[in-house]
């Protein structure tokens, strides 16, 4: 089969090679992957990657071999998972306890878009706690796990600021009911959750607009610059605040799966995709992924995607 590999170089991270078919573990699940999502993140692994990195966290495919165990769903079922690496190939072993089975109503391509961005952003609004009539400020906001907590925090009653790059990057957003601004200073707080995930400068301005008592959750770093504070400019406002550092990762993520599934199903919760292409096209792709020219989701598709 073909699978995508990591080259080291910036401007082409991957290229096709010729590999056997991945053999899976007794817990694991054989599928035809039909469509994969790159995540940010992803390429910045693979600006550096370490020997035998295989990369893709975010599939979507028809069931070829069930699982020896018995577990999980049978061979012909239409499936989303998350396995820990190699999804950027032809074939995907996956854990059954990390993923979930698609209706007819939820396409492969949407379903690929799913699983890091929206385990985040639903991990990510549970560590927040309840939002309605709250206060919310997130920054970075424009990629996948942006316009997922989003939709999900405007339905839940936040009343959310969201902080874009560029107009054009938060026009969507705004539909979906945020307040968006270009600059962390220009938020209008005080705020009582900060969900945080620029770092670099971004990060004390951002904590200077919550609320004495308030919450500030860091989930990531996209400016890839770490961060200073001044002990004495937490007097100034947000006294008493806390800070909570925040990573999605932790299996099982079938459960999370199957409750974003549901939700789309339900028309509660819309993948933003903003590229669909062959995955041929995969190295230019990572590359405007990570230079921040595609807003949302990016979603490669390997041949016969519904």
């Amino acid at each position: 089969m073909q699978r995508l590999i990591p080259t080291g170089e910036a401007a082409r991270p991957v290229a096709f090679a010729e590999v056997p078919q991945p053999v899976p573990a007794p817990d694991e699940v054989l599928i035809k992957v039909e469509a994969f999502a790159p995540n940010r993140g992803e390429t910045f692994l693979l600006e550096h990657p370490r020997p035998g990195l295989l990369p893709g966290k975010d599939v979507a495919g028809l069931v070829v071999q069930a699982a020896a165990d018995g577990s999980g769903p049978g061979i012909g079922a239409r499936v989303v998972g998350h396995p820990a690496l190699g999804g950027w190939a032809e074939y995907a072993a996956v854990p059954t306890h990390s993923l979930a089975v698609l209706p007819d109503s939820v396409d492969s391509v949407r379903a690929a878009a799913l699983p890091l961005a929206g385990i985040t952003a639903l991990r990510l609004l549970r560590t927040a706690g309840s939002l309605a009539g709250r206060r919310v400020l997130l920054t970075g906001a424009s990629g996948g796990v942006g316009h997922y907590v989003t939709e999900l925090a405007v339905g839940a009653g936040a009343e959310l600021t969201a902080v874009t790059a560029t107009p054009v990057r938060g026009e969507r957003l705004a539909e979906l009911g945020a307040r968006v601004v270009h600059e962390v200073a220009a938020a209008q707080g005080p705020f009582d959750v900060v969900l945080e995930s620029t770092g670099g400068p971004d990060l004390p301005i951002a904590l200077s607009k919550v609320r004495p008592g308030g919450l500030l959750v860091w989930f990531g770093q996209a400016s890839r610059s770490p961060v200073t504070l001044d002990f004495f400019e937490l007097f100034k406002g947000p006294e008493r605040v806390t800070i909570q550092h925040f990573h999605y990762a932790g299996a099982p993520y079938g459960s999370d799966l199957a409750a974003l599934v549901r939700l789309v199903e339900q028309g509660l919760l819309h993948p933003e995709i903003g590229r669909i292409a062959d995955w041929t096209k995969t190295a230019d792709t990572l590359v405007d992924l990570r230079e921040r020219r595609i807003r949302g989701k990016a979603v490669l598709v390997t041949g016969g995607a519904r």
